[in-house]
């Protein structure tokens, strides 16, 4: 072992200040200096000095209650760094995935007008049954959803015939935000011949059809 790593595992054990541990470092190694200078070699200095615990233990023993307070503290803030900056990541990452809303009137990517008259040709296009068009214009976790077969079942649960589209009401809409992804939500009430219902429509920031509930 070389004077070095003896002298550097001694300070290590003891339980004091980094600005002392270098004095007890740089001590040690000056002594291993004036012990050279008279004809000693580093194998026999280290075994005159003795084992490295017991050394160790005797700078704790002599040091004051003040460098143990210091190297407490720096455990301490050695410890709680680390915590601190996982605390805050996690708190930024929960952060993140709270849905957050907003005025569609405010987005910076989403047109009200645009919504609006986007929610009305989704509307159309599922009275006309017309499920290519509806595909096309959706993402494709949709499309399942979307199917002439699926646009069937989805109106006989509320009437066999719904009747000719009469009105539209007002469209209700807002901007939806959790994870980076930003949907336009808006809901709008629709009158046919034989029914009134409610679509709630869900779209990306490309005004890809990403969701459609109806009540």
């Amino acid at each position: 072992m070389t004077a070095e790593k003896y002298a550097a595992s001694i300070a290590k054990q003891v339980k004091c200040s980094r600005t002392k541990r270098k004095e007890i470092k740089q001590q040690l190694l000056s002594d291993f200096t004036a012990a050279k200078e008279q004809g000693s070699t580093e194998e026999e200095i280290i075994s005159q000095m003795g084992d490295i615990a017991e050394l160790a233990k005797e700078f704790n023993e002599t040091l004051p209650k003040a460098e143990h307070q210091k190297y407490l503290r720096d455990k301490i803030i050695k410890i709680a760094v680390p915590v601190v900056s996982v605390i805050l990541i996690l708190a930024f990452f929960l952060y993140q995935m709270i849905p957050q809303t907003s005025d569609i009137g405010d987005s910076q990517i989403f047109q009200k007008t645009e919504v609006e008259a986007k929610m009305k040709e989704t509307i159309k296009l599922f009275n006309d049954g017309d499920s290519d068009a509806l595909c096309s214009d959706a993402i494709p976790q949709m499309h399942p959803y979307l199917t002439e077969k699926a646009i069937k079942k989805i109106k006989a649960q509320f009437t066999d015939d719904w009747g000719k589209c009469l009105s539209f009401g007002t469209a209700y809409m807002t901007e939806f935000i959790q994870m980076r992804k930003h949907l336009a939500i808006g809901e709008i009430t629709v009158t046919y011949e034989n029914i009134s219902v409610t679509y709630r429509l869900s779209y990306d920031r490309d005004m890809k059809l990403a969701g459609i509930y109806i009540r």
